[in-house]
């Protein structure tokens, strides 16, 4: 049985502030923070306390959305440039991440033709909760398109969280996961702690066991001797960013993709529309490289010697060969040949916006 939805991002504009679920604590502690300035929103992204990519695509919209309701400017020009000022240190946070740049764009875009401060407020408001809206609706129907590559008795495995927790609700990977167990397909889940920082055993499992899905824990390493015992049946993973010829997820996951097609396993992709850039690919996006300790540390426990080097990128490119579809909310595509397809989805929603 699912339990209530959790929903780790609520814009509460009356107030005005941005409610998260500080994921650094999990699964220890369970806190639900505020940010009311900007400031505050920059550093809860950067530390991970709020992440995931449809996550962070709510966090920009609702921070957009936050400025233009506290900022003090007297005219509308000011006002704007001192929303666009806290929309690009927004922007800054995470590189990698597209759906943090769509969900600041979305209600940017939502403000840039208003008459009065006062409008722009109104427009900005609107648009941050359509970020969130339209993030649940898009995670059921990945969760309901996913349902046709997930035989009963399946055995899934999963890397880093693509989970509510990463999203305004339900999730992307295990939205697909939590629709099958809805659905009274007999699954079970096998997560990869995800190292560095552990996203898979702290948040994947601690969101599967309050569901009661079946999960176990393993370690990244164990993934591939799994596959080879015959023990994995389909592989699903989130992911940050996909562009025309590579996916951008969580660092471990190119690793599992070699090893499950080595193993003829299915790999598959969960993300919504917004985190397709189509129009780049693999060599134009830079990826973000996290703090060295990070690795020669584990919640306070070392690891390692304080002086050896350290190469800590937070995400892998995998090749959309190693890909056997990406789930949507519109269906599952595959890279390059639904290239165009995803563009004229992409332009259809941008139309109906404006």
């Amino acid at each position: 049985m699912i339990m209530e939805p959790l929903r780790p991002i609520l814009f509460h504009p009356h107030i005005p502030s941005i409610e998260y679920i500080e994921q650094t604590l999990l699964p220890d502690i369970y806190e639900v923070r505020t940010a009311r300035t900007i400031p505050d929103l920059a550093e809860a992204i950067k530390r991970l306390g709020i992440r995931g990519a449809p996550a962070l695509g709510c966090a920009g919209g609702c921070g957009v959305a936050l400025s233009a309701l506290i900022t003090k400017a007297d005219s509308l020009p000011e006002f704007l440039d001192q929303v666009v000022s806290d929309a690009d240190l927004l922007r800054k946070t995470r590189p990698t991440a597209v759906n943090l740049f769509y969900g600041i764009d979305h209600v940017l875009t939502a403000i840039m033709s208003s008459q009065t401060i006062e409008e722009a407020k109104s427009r900005a408001v609107d648009a941050a909760e359509e970020v969130i809206d339209a993030d649940r609706r898009t995670c059921h129907a990945i969760g309901k398109t996913g349902l046709e590559v997930i035989p009963d008795g399946a055995r899934i495995l999963t890397h880093c969280n693509a989970g509510a927790l990463a999203c305004a609700e339900w999730g992307t990977a295990l939205g697909v996961i939590r629709s099958a167990h809805e659905a009274g397909k007999n699954i079970s889940v096998y997560a990869c702690e995800t190292r560095p920082l552990l996203q898979g055993a702290r948040l994947t499992t601690w969101e599967l066991l309050r569901d009661g899905i079946d999960v176990t824990l393993i370690t990244d390493s164990m993934a591939a001797v799994l596959m080879r015992k015959g023990a994995i049946d389909v592989v699903i993973v989130g992911a940050d960013r996909i562009v025309s010829d590579a996916v951008f997820n969580k660092i471990g996951t190119y690793m599992h993709a070699v090893c499950a097609q080595t193993h003829t396993i299915p790999f598959y992709v969960a993300a919504p529309l917004s985190t397709f850039d189509e129009e780049s690919c693999e060599d134009m996006v830079i990826i973000e490289e996290r703090d060295p300790q990070e690795v020669r540390k584990v919640r306070g426990c070392v690891t390692g010697p304080d002086n050896v080097p350290v190469w800590n990128p937070a995400f892998d490119a995998t090749p959309v060969h190693l890909i056997s579809g990406i789930i949507t909310e519109y269906g599952i595509f595959t890279l390059p040949r639904d290239i165009e397809t995803i563009k004229q989805l992409k332009k259809g929603k941008d139309m109906q916006r404006h």
